[in-house]
């Protein structure tokens, strides 16, 4: 293998660009879309923890295809580019429809047009952000530079997440009708998609093709097999298993806290929708300022040690936050601190250790096959957001809350607080 030239800087600092493609449009439906299908289009909690659901559902098909797929793509532009420049137009489009509230008065009229719109959606949300997720292992052969990118990537998924929530402060001051701030926020997110992945892939390309060259089998091997066949074979990579439940049950934690941070905020801390904002730019703002530290912890001690250091900060918090009461503002900001800093191990080691295991299995097998290993984990990440947001739906549901009252059932609000904090912590 011919000795590659250190990853620039500017190759990571495009990497990480490409993530806001997704991570805007992706984390205000973590954080706003249940609130907004059941507080501003008029679905029932289940009908729409269901739309979402369904939609995952479509993506256990979606991402293990596409990434199938794209391992075997041949183009000049090289197997992951043509994906990613050809899903980003329909993703922009998709969500921008999924933020309006369409003229249909009954509850499966509703359903039936978000959970079609959804398919959709989701689809071209899968053709982005799992080549563009790919491109880790293919832009660099060195323990740490994967380390290194992938720190990049968390960084600019928190700072989308952070752009999101700032968006929406923005948006919510000076906009008054809830339906158009919605609309206005799908516009502002989903837009900009199409450039955030043209910068990605100029800036990316000349050294994706470095790697490629210093690989000649890359592109010469032959797959054969079929698509259920390498799915079976993946899967019996022992340590891409472990891998998976690491993230599967680090990122539902996550998402389920995402998910009810506006209930809680609101219906038990008596708060403004400004302080649930703020309170989610204090978690995020920390785990971007974290991910620098981490990473070269990382460097020092190993992949391993990052995770084990981060991770009880993050349950502890969450656990504490069940003993919140109305009135404790700074302690609830303090805590958003302290899991901030565990959240974002979470975001950073489980992808950092993948590229790893990539490599692992080329040893056993002879392929490279980033789009399949990359794909369960994609499909994992929106697996988690539909979970947390159909179990958040369908018990909100079951306990009585409702959206349009002043003050909630006493089982609703313990509810929330459970799905804050300690069940993610578990």
């Amino acid at each position: 293998m011919r000795k590659l030239p250190p990853l620039p800087f500017s190759v990571k600092l495009a990497y990480g660009t490409g993530e806001l493609a997704a991570a805007v449009p992706s984390s205000l439906s973590a954080f706003f879309l249940l609130y907004f299908f059941t507080s501003v289009a008029g679905l029932s909690p289940a009908l729409a923890g269901g739309v979402l659901m369904f939609g995952r559902l479509w993506d256990a098909i979606n991402d293990p295809l596409v990434g199938w797929l794209s391992d075997r793509t041949e183009s000049p532009l090289g197997r992951r580019y043509p994906w990613m420049l050809i899903g980003s137009v329909p993703l922009s489009i998709c969500f921008v429809l999924l933020w309006t509230v369409p003229p249909v008065e009954t509850q499966w009229g509703l359903f039936a047009y978000y959970a079609i719109l959804s398919l959709f959606a989701f689809a071209s949300l899968t053709a982005v952000q799992l080549p563009y997720t790919t491109l880790a292992a293919e832009l660099s052969d060195d323990y740490d530079e994967r380390t290194a990118l992938i720190g990049m990537k968390s960084a600019f998924s928190i700072s989308g997440s952070i752009l999101g929530l700032v968006m929406a402060q923005i948006v919510f001051d000076h906009v008054v009708d809830p339906s158009a701030q919605y609309n206005l926020l799908g516009r502002l997110s989903a837009i900009p998609a199409v450039f955030m992945i043209l910068i990605c892939e100029v800036g990316t390309y000349r050294r994706y093709w470095l790697v490629h060259a210093s690989r000649p089998k890359l592109h010469t091997q032959k797959q054969t097999t079929s698509l259920f066949s390498e799915i079976r074979s993946v899967f019996k990579n022992g340590a891409f298993r472990k891998i998976l439940g690491l993230y599967l049950c680090g990122w539902i934690g996550i998402q389920l806290t995402a998910v009810m941070l506006p209930y809680f905020v609101s219906a038990w801390m008596g708060l403004s929708e400004s302080h649930f904002a703020r309170m989610a730019l204090t978690v995020q703002g920390t785990a971007i300022a974290m991910v620098l530290v981490w990473e070269r912890v990382a460097r020092l001690s190993g992949k391993r040690t990052v995770f084990m250091l981060g991770a009880p900060l993050a349950i502890a918090a969450l656990l504490l936050l069940l003993t919140l009461q109305p009135g404790d503002v700074v302690m609830m900001y303090l805590l958003g601190m302290v899991a901030g800093t565990g959240v974002a191990t979470m975001y950073m080691v489980p992808f950092s250790m993948l590229p790893d295991v990539v490599d692992l299995d080329e040893l056993q097998t002879g392929l490279r096959r980033e789009g399949l290993y990359f794909s369960a984990v994609v499909f994992l990440q929106k697996l988690g957001i539909a979970v947390a947001l159909f179990a958040s739906g369908t018990l909100l549901d079951l306990t009585g809350f409702a959206a349009e009252a002043t003050t909630q059932p006493t089982v609703a609000l313990w509810t929330i607080r459970l799905l804050l904090g300690p069940l993610p912590a578990v």
